[in-house]
């Protein structure tokens, strides 16, 4: 028989996986919005690297820029 304890855990995992998607979703269109693959969302879940990447995108040079100085 399944007890609460099931049910807290099965719980917990939609929670975080929840959240993860909150997290991901807005860096993915974002990264893909400046050019880059939107594979790079999923840095935004590890721990002080998220904290790296937002600094990348921050400063570095978006293949987007480089397109619109070449048309313009």
């Amino acid at each position: 028989m399944m007890d609460g304890a099931f049910y807290m855990h099965v719980s917990g995992w939609l929670f975080m996986a929840f959240w993860a998607i909150v997290i991901v979703a807005p860096f993915y269109a974002l990264w893909r919005r400046t050019g880059h693959s939107g594979w790079l969302a999923l840095l935004m879940l590890v721990p002080v690297l998220n904290l790296i990447m937002l600094y990348v995108l921050a400063f570095k040079r978006w293949p987007v820029e480089d397109g619109a100085r070449r048309d313009g």
